[in-house]
């Protein structure tokens, strides 16, 4: 064992005399914030001071100075062992869920694009970056305790598993594992976001600002109330992303571009040839959401992009009410802006987006909506979603304001109540598709 030492530390550290006195204290049973005004001391640090270093040979926490300065003595040794050197599975856990590979819900292997050897430096400007599954740090240290909730040696904090890959001397986790991270930096370093808005256009009414929005649209209390947005690559290539404001799930929109498109050479005011405008955006994001039950896509909040010029006939066919936020607002949609941010890590700026086919970005969504969100607890949005669908099962009779709020889309000739009890039954239907496994992937 190693000998005590009562060398006087900084004011940083409590001295072997204020445990001394903490430890008198103590026993005459007074209370934290008492003992902290005596010794001069925070009381958190008298707290933690009594809860940390307390002996424990007696199975009961008793507080004495001897041993909690030598306590005190041994956790301030350095160099330590990292833990992730000394626990092979806890090292095995952190590496999977930071750089996995992705698979579909068959199991399947997603090998995604072809990428240079990593050369030390960050992500590539403007190029493909190789596909993890990418769970953050944070998220994988929370997600222990949902996971692996018995075993306290499955524990490790989110800025341990960032100095293993910052930090060379540590040596536990590979360095060219940072280009796991969503970032994608060599180095640690705080960097600024850049705002962006969109200029106003014709399409966009009074009726469809986002002012006009139900307030439960707001307060995420009800499921059902989407975002969305286009992420956009090289040669007028693009992905919609629209996301459930609840629970976090994302739902990926494919474009493909025109047969004509670099065959012919595009004429103004003449047919979109992208992938994303406004016909080919309505009929793709009409094929997405349909899939959902009336319940679970109540509004869809979007830019102010021309891609949804044709937003009143996708409500008309949809029941869906589309919304726009304001000019050089994307504050306004945040969870889809957020998500978008998460998307960049698979599909960078400055790449061709046409590359992938409606499979790849089904692998990529059903990725994000099995990963641990902070948001949400550390819950997987797939698992809050689920749990959305129970919730609303559970509501078996269609209410005067979901007869309201469907007949206010479009036209149901007295019908209004038979069409939402048939969309109760379509609830239902969908919840049980939910319970196979990668249900997921329903969403695309």
């Amino acid at each position: 064992m190693r000998p005590l030492s009562l060398d006087e530390p900084t004011n940083r550290y409590l001295t072997f005399e204020e445990r001394e006195e903490i430890a008198i204290l103590n026993a005459k049973e007074m209370g934290v914030r008492e003992i902290a005004r005596v010794v001069g001391r925070d009381p958190s640090t008298i707290s933690r001071e009594l809860r940390r270093n307390a002996a424990t040979r007696g199975r009961r926490l008793d507080y004495r100075a001897g041993v909690a300065q030598w306590k005190a003595q041994e956790a301030a040794k350095r160099p330590k062992r990292a833990k992730l050197a000394s626990n092979p599975r806890l090292r095995q856990y952190v590496e999977d869920r930071l750089a996995g590979v992705l698979r579909n819900e068959n199991g399947r292997i997603v090998a995604g694009p072809d990428t240079p050897a990593w050369k030390g430096l960050g992500k590539p400007r403007r190029a493909d970056r190789k596909w993890f599954t990418a769970w953050s740090p944070e998220q994988i240290s929370h997600r222990l305790k949902i996971d692996i909730p018995d075993d306290e040696s499955m524990r490790i904090s989110h800025e341990a598993i960032y100095q293993a890959l910052f930090i060379e001397a540590r040596g536990v986790l590979k360095r060219e594992l940072v280009a796991a991270l969503r970032t994608g930096r060599a180095l640690r370093k705080p960097r600024a976001r850049a705002q962006r808005g969109s200029k106003p256009h014709g399409h966009i009414t009074k009726e469809v600002m986002i002012s006009q929005r139900p307030a439960q649209a707001a307060d995420r209390a009800v499921p059902g109330h989407w975002e969305g947005d286009l992420i956009i690559g090289t040669g007028r290539s693009a992905i919609g992303t629209v996301v459930e404001r609840r629970s976090r799930s994302i739902l990926l929109v494919h474009l493909p571009r025109d047969p004509q498109w670099g065959k012919v050479a595009p004429t103004h005011n003449g047919p979109a040839l992208g992938g994303y405008g406004a016909e080919a955006m309505n009929a793709a994001l009409q094929r997405a959401m349909t899939r959902l039950p009336l319940q679970l896509r109540r509004t869809l909040t979007w830019d102010r992009g021309k891609e949804m010029a044709d937003h009143a006939d996708f409500t008309l066919d949809t029941g869906t009410k589309v919304y726009f936020a304001d000019p050089h607002s994307p504050w306004q949609r945040p969870t889809n802006e957020n998500s978008n941010g998460l998307l960049r890590q698979y599909f960078p700026k400055g790449t061709d987006l046409s590359r992938w086919d409606a499979h790849d970005l089904e692998a990529v969504a059903l990725a994000l909506n099995n990963r641990p969100r902070k948001v949400l607890g550390f819950r997987t949005p797939a698992e809050v979603l689920s749990e959305q669908i129970q919730s609303t099962q559970n509501s078996s009779v269609a209410t005067g304001q979901d007869v309201e709020e469907f007949c206010g889309c479009f036209p149901c000739d007295g019908g209004g109540e038979k069409v939402i009890q048939d969309q109760q039954v379509a609830v239902v239907q969908f919840g049980e598709e939910l319970k196979r496994p990668g249900f997921s992937s329903v969403l695309f």
